[in-house]
């Protein structure tokens, strides 16, 4: 494991000069997904193209066609940790030089420029997930479709309601003082269904933040009306509570609170789901590394086809022997772990300086292994099993994409807006004490502080998952990343941002925009070297 290339981030132009019209016409393999005659024919042909979006949303190097150019192509986890190291919630503790997703969370060099991995990659990860809905959705006429096709077609257009969520809150940008987003603000991403054509799709503009929500609340208008009548089979697809927790998604996005608490309560009600237990965050063998109850939709990784650097436990368990996450060794920041109460679990998936004298850590490696471990490091994923050494078996994970704990935390927020304050922190303190912290107690009055708050909690909840990334651009809550004790390992990384961070916004990448006209000259601004570490503590980087 040693002798992996040590790679400071490429700061390169990219050689591919893929886009959008030509992924539309493009030949998916026959053999890894039914061709849209087969899909029309029948509904098992339906569920097994359906089957594609789960499978892809591990496949390592997906970009790239199976080519090994970046180890961050790796389908839907690299979101996960890229919005993690975007909040400035996770540094190495390790070697920094392997951490090939500090891109995100530094601002260093022009690795955020519209030429560099760190747009291309997300940009096109998530328009080939829209790709694989398209095919499922183009294929069967939803009015004349069996009950049995109605839920397979509701599960394809939850997905792509998901994925254009995720593209909208990743590169539609929000007003700040380190770079000037006022030629596009208002503006998401082109929109492509089963219908664009590789035409339409050359002279594909932006649309407004309105137009976007009304498509993806469209889309789930159909998920729930299709999976009301037949629910999935399996949370490795978006089932009737998903389709929920993603319009309550959309609508906290949207700041329609009052929408957002009525789905919220939905999706809980319509999963049925209790939250995790102390038990299940910290089994030694399964903890997130088995699907638990409470996951709404979670994805798999087969031993037989993942990679063994293209996948999640690999990058994020320091238990993990065939990864990067054993030189990196995640580690959650210390300001944010100080947040965490004394009696809450959710701290004890987290190294603390006092090792076993403060908790009786249990992992796959001897006493050693956390003895030796930097402190603040994260054994929140874990091998399967526990096995720390083939990656096919321990690294055959289950990964969440969407868990229950996160209605509880929106529908509070959003009670707290839409209604009052008051209701809002009950409700807060009632999930804390049931299912986190027994000696939890929030007595704020003001909505700002509150909402910080529950923005608080759901970066300790879902750190490593990236769930709160969205809230945080909404909230704009100020990052603080160089402060007195700071484990935050190299100057590029301590830095002081007012409001958000620059990079929360990502840039189009350069062949889509060559290849769409639409897009010349509405590019989202390039946030490269509009913050450079380290800001001096107690103070914001100034802006441009």
């Amino acid at each position: 494991m040693k002798n992996i290339y040590k790679s400071i981030f490429p700061m390169l132009c990219l050689a591919a000069s893929v886009s959008l019209s030509s992924c539309i016409d493009e030949t998916v393999p026959e053999d890894d997904y039914a061709t849209t005659d087969q899909v029309g024919a029948s509904s098992s042909a339906l569920e097994a193209s359906l089957n594609g979006i789960p499978t892809q949303m591990t496949e390592g190097y997906l970009v790239y066609k199976g080519e090994q150019v970046d180890e961050t192509d790796m389908g839907y986890p690299q979101f996960m940790i890229a919005l993690t190291e975007m909040l400035g919630d996770m540094y190495p503790g390790g070697e920094p030089g392997y951490d090939h997703y500090r891109a995100y969370n530094t601002l260093e060099g022009t690795v955020l420029s519209e030429t560099s991995y760190f747009s291309y990659l997300p940009w096109f990860t998530l328009y080939q997930f829209v790709k694989t809905a398209n095919d499922v959705i183009g294929a069967v006429d939803l009015e004349s479709a069996t009950d049995q096709q109605k839920g397979l077609l509701g599960s394809a257009y939850a997905a792509r309601a998901f994925d254009y969520y995720m593209l909208m809150t990743l590169f539609e940008p929000v007003e700040n003082k380190y770079t000037d987003c006022s030629k596009v603000l208002g503006l998401t991403v082109p929109i492509v269904t089963e219908e664009t054509t590789g035409e339409i799709a050359k002279n594909n503009p932006r649309v407004s933040h309105e137009e976007m929500v009304k498509f993806i609340l469209s889309d789930l208008d159909k998920a729930i009306g299709c999976l009301s009548v037949t629910d999935a089979k399996s949370r490795r697809l978006p089932g009737l509570a998903a389709a929920y927790a993603i319009r309550a998604k959309v609508h906290l996005w949207d700041k329609d609170y009052e929408n957002a608490a009525k789905y919220a309560r939905m999706a809980i009600d319509a999963s049925g789901a209790t939250p995790m237990s102390e038990t299940e965050w910290t089994d030694p063998t399964t903890g997130f590394a088995k699907a638990c109850p409470s996951w709404l939709w979670y994805i798999n990784y087969s031993g037989e086809s993942m990679r063994n650097l293209a996948n999640f436990v690999g990058w994020m368990s320091p238990e993990a022997a065939w990864g990067y996450g054993e030189l990196t060794m995640p580690c959650i920041d210390k300001s944010l772990y100080d947040k965490i109460g004394s009696k809450d679990f959710r701290k004890n998936v987290f190294i603390n300086p006092g090792k076993f004298a403060y908790y009786d850590y249990k992992t796959s490696h001897d006493r050693d292994f956390v003895e030796n471990a930097p402190d603040y490091m994260a054994v929140k994923f874990r091998c399967l099993n526990g096995n720390n050494s083939t990656y096919s078996i321990g690294g055959a994970t289950d990964v969440p994409v969407l868990r229950v704990e996160e209605m509880y935390l929106i529908e509070a927020e959003a009670v707290g807006a839409s209604k009052s304050v008051a209701e809002g922190v009950a409700l807060l303190n009632d999930f804390m004490k049931s299912y986190r912290d027994p000696a939890y107690n929030y007595t704020g009055t003001d909505l700002r502080n509150f909402q910080i708050e529950v923005l608080t909690q759901m970066r300790i909840e879902f750190w490593g998952e990236g769930n709160a990334f969205a809230s945080a651009k909404r909230l704009k809550p100020n990052v603080i990343q160089n402060y007195d004790g700071t484990n935050a390992p190299a100057d590029p990384y301590k830095i002081n941002c007012e409001g958000i961070k620059p990079n929360w916004t990502l840039c189009i990448p350069i062949s889509e925009v060559n290849a769409n006209r639409a897009l010349n000259g509405y590019n989202n601004p390039n946030p490269s070297f509009a913050v450079e570490g380290p800001t001096p503590i107690g103070q914001f980087a100034s802006g441009k």
